[in-house]
């Protein structure tokens, strides 16, 4: 067997991305060079000959994958495994994490205007944000930052591949001041309830739908 079938074989059979060192495991004579060598070449193949899919970078590691534009034809059929969804407050909340992270509840409350507590629980269950460190407050409260698992649940190589929000990141956090201290603007918040965020997981996203 040639090393381009070797990563094939491999990228096929695997369930997750995997990294070039991973995948290098499978025979002696392979190495990371020779595994970035062969998905490239498995790319140029599947694009010369218009394959329905192909291999992509999520992460760290690599992944093959059905082609994004696929998509509408596999949304038929029930025994295709689909990505659960996330609901539009808690795609919102993820949303502001992963543009500020790291970043404290509190912080992400301010923000949005409304409690967040059953939503960045659910956003944990779900490993797609996990607790990155404390911050240097009162009372020392969790920081929280996006996974691993969230670049490779939403096809991401890394977070400089997130869309532009250069107004989410212009927002300033007010912290909290002292009883009586009004030296601080108040910043101007969206006052909705949040009914939906008991229940965040619902059909309310665009996210990733590549299925392998």
């Amino acid at each position: 067997m040639n090393p381009t079938q070797i990563v094939e074989a491999v990228l096929f059979a695997s369930e997750a991305p995997l990294k070039a060192e991973e995948i290098a495991r499978a025979d002696d004579a392979l190495n990371e060079d020779l595994v970035e060598e062969a998905i490239q070449e498995l790319n140029a193949v599947y694009s010369e000959s218009e394959r329905a899919f192909e291999t992509r970078e999520l992460g760290e590691g690599y992944q093959l994958l059905t082609r994004a534009d696929f998509a509408p034809y596999l949304e038929r059929f029930d025994t295709i495994p689909r990505p659960s969804r996330l609901s539009g407050p808690a795609l919102e909340t993820l949303a502001i994490i992963a543009y500020r992270q790291p970043i404290t509840r509190a912080e992400i409350e301010q923000i949005r205007g409304v409690a967040v507590d059953g939503v960045v629980q659910t956003l944990v269950e779900r490993e797609l944000i996990e607790v990155c460190g404390e911050a240097d407050a009162p009372g020392r409260p969790r920081l929280y930052g996006t996974t691993q698992f969230f670049l490779e649940h939403f096809g991401l190589k890394g977070l400089d591949e997130l869309p532009a929000a250069d107004e989410l990141r212009r927002i300033h956090i007010e912290l909290a001041t002292a009883p009586g201290d009004d030296s601080q603007e108040q910043l101007p918040l969206d006052n909705e309830t949040d009914e939906a965020d008991d229940d965040p997981d619902e059909d309310d996203d665009d996210e990733n739908d590549d299925d392998k």
